[in-house]
């Protein structure tokens, strides 16, 4: 079967989007700026980001060819990628060594840490089989944390960006007021060990207050700002006051556009082959957060993931991203 997308070529398989934005992506990294994806497999990309040749067998394409190698083609592009997998179950060493062995050695994996920890119930969903519907015992459990995420990653640390605790909406019958919430997650953050970067992501609209911030602040943690369904838009979640009160490490997620559903996105977007819809608030709130960094040194680091279902293409979007951002065209170091 071949493979023939609207980004082929025809020859090398890279387009020159593609060719653009390596450059740039090397020098914001230099300069703790991580600019990525939320995950790399997506066939859609390929004649885009990937080489369809590299993925044939026996003169067939091979999707498991593809799911299995097609991280190191995406790290000759990109210094750092959000590694959603890890959400829904603990990494392993194996696994960790698959992946770093993939990517060159300044390359950066973010990862939203396991479900298990940040959910204070779980859905009823098939996946949660017999603990469906059921109180999580582990939620925010800082020892399970340590042991069975922060333990396979110890070996990786300087090769970690930032793990990041999604918490999903809370409900009134989980936390009455933010500020319940806020309590919870001091007492968690404060028994997590020092030396790496953390960042919380939340969903709850009326949580963020200044006091959560600046409790963030305190534990030394950083906001994950984030475009999403429910959520005010990125500009106005960094305008809020102590937004930045963490010096050290800034977090965005561009993952929806607010007022949209996620399974809309897909159902829009799918199979994310081209950009299909701009969003020119969360590209430039983007690239404020960059220019914030690059420019004025605070945060020292910022992470920045962009997922697909925000325009159709999270390369293109973040192409768009780096013009609005200013980055040279032909960086020098």
């Amino acid at each position: 079967m071949t493979l023939k997308l609207p980004f082929d070529n025809g020859n090398s398989g890279r387009a020159q989007v593609v060719e653009r934005i390596r450059p740039k992506l090397a020098w914001l990294a230099q300069r703790g700026v991580y600019l990525g994806t939320s995950s790399w497999k997506y066939a859609g990309w390929i004649g885009q980001l990937y080489e369809e040749a590299r993925y044939v067998y026996r003169g067939r394409f091979s999707d498991a060819r593809f799911q299995r190698m097609c991280l190191s083609e995406y790290a000759e592009v990109f210094k750092s990628v959000g590694v959603d997998a890890a959400y829904y179950a603990f990494p392993t060493r194996d696994q960790l060594t698959g992946w770093m062995d993939s990517v060159p050695p300044d390359f950066r994996f973010s990862f939203k840490v396991t479900d298990d920890i940040t959910l204070k119930r779980f859905p009823n969903l098939p996946r949660f089989g017999h603990r469906a519907g059921k109180p999580n015992p582990d939620f925010l459990n800082a020892a399970k944390f340590e042991e069975l995420f922060l333990g396979p990653c110890a070996e990786f640390r300087d090769r970690v960006g930032v793990l990041m605790f999604e918490f999903t909406r809370f409900h009134a019958s989980d936390f009455l007021r933010g500020r319940d919430f806020v309590d919870a997650l001091d007492e968690f953050l404060k028994r997590l060990p020092a030396g790496w970067d953390y960042g919380v992501e939340i969903r709850n609209a009326t949580f963020l207050q200044p006091e959560y911030f600046q409790m963030l602040a305190q534990r030394g943690v950083a906001p994950v700002f984030n475009s999403w369904e429910a959520m005010p838009p990125l500009a106005e979640q960094m305008a809020i006051a102590s937004a930045f009160a963490y010096p050290e490490v800034a977090a965005a997620r561009l993952l929806l556009k607010p007022g949209r559903a996620y399974a809309d996105a897909v159902a829009r977007f799918s199979p994310y082959a081209e950009l299909k819809e701009a969003y020119p608030e969360a590209r430039l709130a983007a690239a404020g957060l960059i220019q914030r960094t690059v420019k004025e040194g605070k945060p020292k680091r910022s992470y920045l993931y962009v997922n697909n279902r925000l325009e159709g293409n999270a390369i293109q979007t973040i192409d768009a991203i780096l013009e609005q951002s200013q980055v040279p065209g032909n960086p020098g170091g």
